[in-house]
């Protein structure tokens, strides 16, 4: 287990942080570090990829942030945990961060099951979780108390991707994913997906979380003749498939969900990446009618670098947390953070209208598709 804390990472840039945004960096002196936030995630494994540009995307606001002189005259300090992407270290971490370092609130999880195993902690605790990287329905429906979703559900963009094919004229579509909380959660939705289309999912095959190996459902795969895969599973697992179903000879549409909506993906599928489509669930991170994409592309570029889809998710989730520190006062605890994101009611993001309540802690309800371009980019 590796921890990293976003503190030193804070201060070496705030003095450039804030040149770059015409700022005296004496007019805003740093107060000591006191809003502690944890985060445990896959530093490394299989999702390490997205989590490093998500996490860079909130990074960029937060360093803003602090270098104007943090929320209420505090910083903001996140301390990261490598859990692997594994949801038994995800649980340990969570239970340190809680337990020892006393954190007011969690931060941009990773995974469904993940997600789901460390809640009897958080309610135990009554810590809020802001911004978990997954759309599972399950932390949708019920209400999840100390749950602050912000992108929208899987089952929606899986319905929104069937949709968009059946109007294409596209009606042999199979589903491969991964056998676990979140692939079967997303094939929730491409069942009703299929049922609202009048379809019938041509094949369903699931590969192993832990040990995903593709040698015998490709040949399977390319028996059927799909006109398209939707392909539900994370990071390295889903560049592999891919490859293995070209391979194998499978010639259809490859369709993969926002969790893979990332540079790295781009990268690690290689010239396998063209004519992929990945589904989305914040406007497109070169969209500058939407405010908030305007403003992280501004602070990307100061740094030299460029915006991503897994960055935008990042920035925005950000973007909620702060809010919901600065609405809980100067004096912040739980509780108090706990009221404040319930009190976030049509909260403009920049473009985005994001809504919280006792009864309801969706957050968006974005959903779009983009495809994968010749430059290695997200079109849409």
């Amino acid at each position: 287990m590796k921890t990293k804390s976003w503190n030193h990472l804070l201060r070496r840039q705030l003095v450039g942080a804030a040149l770059a945004l015409g700022l005296s960096a004496l007019a805003a002196p740093l107060a000591q570090a006191q809003l502690l936030v944890g985060q445990s995630v896959g530093v490394t494994g299989s999702a390490a990829a997205t989590v490093k540009e998500s996490m860079l995307g909130a990074q960029l606001y937060l360093d803003q942030v602090n270098a104007r002189g943090g929320v209420n005259g505090q910083t903001i300090e996140v301390v990261t945990l490598d859990d692997k992407f594994d949801p038994k270290l995800t649980l340990e971490n969570t239970r340190t961060l809680i337990e020892d370092k006393g954190v007011l609130a969690l931060f941009m999880t990773r995974g469904t099951p993940h997600t789901l195993g460390i809640l009897p902690l958080l309610d135990q605790h009554g810590v809020p979780l802001v911004g978990p990287s997954t759309g599972a329905m399950a932390l949708h429906e019920p209400v999840r108390r100390n749950i602050f979703n912000i992108r929208a559900p899987y089952q929606r963009e899986v319905q929104k991707a069937i949709a968009h094919l059946s109007l294409l004229g596209v009606q042999r579509i199979g589903v491969v994913h991964v056998d676990d909380g979140f692939g079967e959660d997303a094939l929730a939705g491409a069942q009703k997906g299929f049922a609202a289309n009048r379809l019938q999912a041509l094949f369903v095959e699931k590969f192993d979380r832990a040990k995903p190996d593709f040698s015998a459902i490709a040949p399977r795969v390319r028996a059927q003749e799909p006109q398209a895969v939707i392909f539900i599973g994370t990071g390295a697992a889903v560049v592999d498939g891919i490859k293995a179903l070209r391979a194998a000879g499978v010639g259809g549409q490859i369709v993969t969900l926002s969790n893979n909506a990332s540079g790295g993906f781009v990268q690690a599928l290689g010239d396998q990446a063209r004519g992929v489509v990945v589904s989305q669930v914040f406007p497109s991170e070169r969209s500058l009618s939407y405010a908030v994409i305007k403003e992280a592309i501004g602070l990307a570029r100061a740094q030299g670098k460029d915006l991503t889809p897994a960055m935008v998710e990042g920035f925005v989730n950000a973007k909620v947390l702060v809010e919901g520190l600065r609405r809980a006062g100067p004096k912040p605890d739980r509780s108090r953070l706990h009221a404040a994101l319930e009190s976030l009611s049509r909260y403009d993001l920049g473009g985005l209208e994001l809504s919280y309540s006792s009864a309801d802690h969706t957050g968006l309800d974005f959903a779009d598709l983009s495809i994968i371009g010749m430059d290695g980019r997200f079109q849409r």
